[in-house]
């Protein structure tokens, strides 16, 4: 049974067609079903991602903030409501808006970013499906091959504002921007939209922001309006880990969606009924498996179910942007 939105007035958090058939739970171990150059190592499977660091400065790192235009005042969540979200976006008009902005831009209506840790890097999330086929298995989510051809390039693309380490204040600090390809005191946000020219962003942050939780909020609002004014869809992704205690970062991340009207992927809803909820023993990284969407005990580890939502998720966005232009 694919998997499908959930609507917003069930409450079951399972995700359809990811409901684990074994009774004993899979094994934590690096990948090994496709050799190469791109295939994480097991020092990647084992590397905490979570790096206690020193507070970054991030003055002046974006120019003078530009006023984001709102119609009207967004409802708010209750903490936990976000729990209930579904798992693929509600598309509102907004992102169709930022879309024709980002082409009168000068966007690439082809290219799409990734901004976030070291899981946001082609090894670990999407870029097999750049490679090629033998690499992927799409099983009966067949109709997202359009979508995969239609963004060809960006899955393997390494960009410049994904690194091992990175927190929402990293993406908006010059401290962490590439010397060769960023200009003079450019952060590496500003620099992978400039390089790029993206018109969809998958922001996925936050695991490694729990050492500096109260700047978590205002770096992120900044990420979204930057990205906004840059003509940039930013999908806001809530993450399977919850080091914080009290997930009150993914209640964040949900909240900011609303209120910019943008779309939210709710992973974590999407790992619920996932073996220790997708988690290996650390409980911050994700289990792993190739990308084999017709693959019943890969489709009970975290990183397939990872990226077949995002291609869901950016197959979404596309069709919806593309009807209205």
């Amino acid at each position: 049974m694919p998997i499908s939105a959930v609507s917003d007035q069930t409450t079951q958090a399972t995700v359809n067609g990811l409901r684990p058939s074994f009774s004993t739970q899979p094994p934590v171990n690096s990948p090994t079903a496709i050799k190469s150059e791109a295939t994480p190592t097991e020092t990647d499977t084992v590397t905490p991602m979570l790096v206690e660091e020193t507070r970054i400065p991030t003055e002046n790192v974006l120019g003078p903030p530009t006023a984001i235009a709102t119609e009207t005042v967004k409802p708010t969540l209750a903490p936990d409501a976000w729990k209930e979200l579904p798992v693929m976006p509600v598309i509102g008009p907004n992102v169709v808006k930022i879309y024709q902005r980002g082409l009168e831009l000068g966007n690439n209506p082809q290219a799409f970013s990734k901004i976030g840790d070291c899981g946001s890097t082609p090894a670990w999330f999407l870029g097999d499906f750049d490679r090629g086929p033998r690499y992927y298995s799409l099983g009966e989510y067949k109709n997202l091959d359009a979508v995969i051809q239609a963004f060809q390039g960006s899955f393997s693309r390494t960009s410049l504002a994904a690194k091992s380490g990175f927190n929402a204040s990293s993406i908006l600090s010059s401290l962490w921007a590439n010397p060769k390809q960023c200009q003079p005191n450019e952060v590496p946000l500003a620099c992978e939209y400039r390089v790029n020219r993206p018109v969809i962003a998958f922001i996925m942050l936050g695991s490694n922001d729990v050492y500096h939780p109260k700047e978590f909020e205002p770096q992120m609002r900044k990420i979204i309006e930057f990205s906004i004014q840059q003509g940039v869809i930013p999908i806001l992704s809530t993450k399977a880990d919850n080091t914080e205690g009290d997930g009150s970062i993914n209640s964040t991340i949900a909240r900011l969606a609303l209120e910019y009207d943008i779309p939210l992927w709710n992973y974590w809803r999407a790992v619920q009924d996932l073996p220790d909820k997708g988690l290996q023993p650390d409980k911050v990284h994700l289990t792993w498996g190739p990308n084999r969407f017709d693959d019943a005990l890969t489709m009970t580890r975290a990183w397939p179910v990872r990226n077949l939502t995002a291609l869901q998720t950016l197959d979404a966005i596309w069709h919806a942007i593309t009807a209205q232009t």
